[in-house]
């Protein structure tokens, strides 16, 4: 069984970061993020607290949770916001459209946190390098910051991006779970309730390592079955599932920034192959045709050049979207270095609904039996195990030649 490669992406102190976006997007020149600010209910009806707190109003010992009434005790200048769902939905639906680039395996854990199961996307990369670049271009192009925590499982995932904040990336495999993990008080760990906190003093566990070497048996003896999941948390053991819902895309593209600015259509050439394989590969994981192709070059001026073309005919080959591709890229490269390459493909439609062309020919049909084989062996051996003659880890494309 292949090694899970799991990703938690959480926004930081979301309520008032995506508040703070929108109003400066609607003219104001205070960023509410840079002073003593939370989000909160209705002041007047006495029934306010604090859902979301800036980090100056968290250094004057604001929580979240409090009334608004504790805050103001704590800090007399604290500026108070109210809540407002309508915005919140849009910034979480714009985080998840960005990460869909990355997998289709999506598990919205709440409207600031998301779930990724990176297994099969990696495509030569590291779960750690695409958690940097989400953490990059989140903040980039969105607006707002976030940790993202890296991880074999979804509870290590969660612990770690519950580390040091804010826009932090942290691991937590399964070596660093006495470093990093066991020192913590036992209210740290993951889904632990506060009624048991006080239960598990009482017995002399205080923190997660004290948990995770307690016996087994005395707990599930006292807290029944919920007993034997505290203990297995507390060693990292989680075998749940990212649980998604298959979403058939509108589009489906991908995009990668790169650890170091490259130059060359040569070196250009073979990314862009690269991210078409991963898009095609999708593609035809939905059973789905593109009409259109689009290719995104950004300079390391952070100029952004794109340009998109429709295609003769639908299709998800990767030789024949690759082409495409390579034929915009040399058309609008102008000789700069590059630090960001994407490849996209639009106006998609069912396979089973199109009509074959009167012009498809043998070519075409034993392009497509490679692309299956392909498919099905990625599928068997895993995505970066199998991939064509001129595809490279995208980090050894770019990675500088050591001098002799």
């Amino acid at each position: 069984m292949r090694e899970r490669q799991i990703l938690h992406v959480d926004v930081n102190n979301a309520f008032l970061s995506w508040t703070a976006i929108e109003r400066l997007k609607e003219g104001e020149t205070l960023d509410i993020r840079e002073i003593p600010a939370v989000i909160g209910g209705n002041e007047e009806m006495r029934s306010g607290i604090v859902l979301a707190k800036s980090m100056k109003a968290k250094s004057c010992g604001v929580v979240t949770g409090e009334t608004l009434y504790q805050a103001r005790k704590k800090c007399n200048n604290l500026q108070v916001y109210p809540s407002n769902y309508k915005i919140y939905k849009k910034y979480s639906n714009d985080l998840y459209n960005l990460l869909l680039e990355y997998t289709d395996k999506i598990e919205r854990f709440s409207i600031d946190e998301c779930f990724l199961d990176m297994t099969e996307y990696l495509a030569g990369s590291t779960l750690l390098y695409k958690a940097k670049e989400i953490n990059k271009r989140v903040e980039k192009e969105l607006g707002f910051t976030v940790n993202v925590g890296v991880a074999h499982n979804k509870l290590l995932a969660k612990m770690a991006s519950d580390f040091e904040k804010p826009n932090k990336v942290h691991t937590l495999y399964e070596n660093e779970i006495p470093q990093k993990m066991w020192n913590l008080p036992i209210s740290e760990l993951f889904m632990l309730g506060r009624k048991t906190v006080p239960k598990l003093y009482n017995i002399g566990i205080k923190s997660i390592g004290d948990l995770a070497k307690f016996d087994e048996k005395i707990l599930i003896k006292k807290f029944g079955k919920h007993g034997k999941l505290m203990w297995e948390y507390a060693n990292g053991i989680d075998n749940s599932e990212v649980q998604y819902e298959p979403e058939e895309p509108k589009s489906i593209g991908n995009s990668i920034t790169l650890p170091t600015d490259i130059f060359g259509l040569d070196k250009i050439d073979e990314i862009v192959l690269a991210l078409t394989e991963q898009v095609t590969y999708r593609l035809r994981k939905y059973d789905l045709l593109a009409n259109v192709v689009s290719v995104q070059l950004r300079t390391k001026d952070f100029k952004d050049y794109s340009h998109q073309r429709k295609l003769i005919s639908p299709t998800s080959s990767t030789r024949e979207i690759y082409d495409v591709a390579r034929e915009i890229t040399h058309e609008m490269y102008k000789g700069d270095f590059i630090r960001l390459i994407g490849v996209r493909t639009d106006d998609l439609c069912d396979k089973n609904q199109i009509q074959l062309s009167l012009f498809d020919n043998s070519n075409s049909k034993k392009q497509e039996r490679i692309d299956k084989s392909i498919d099905f062996l990625k599928e068997k051996y895993g995505y970066s195990k199998i991939t064509r003659g001129t595809v490279m880890n995208v980090e050894n494309i770019v990675k500088p030649k050591r001098k002799e």
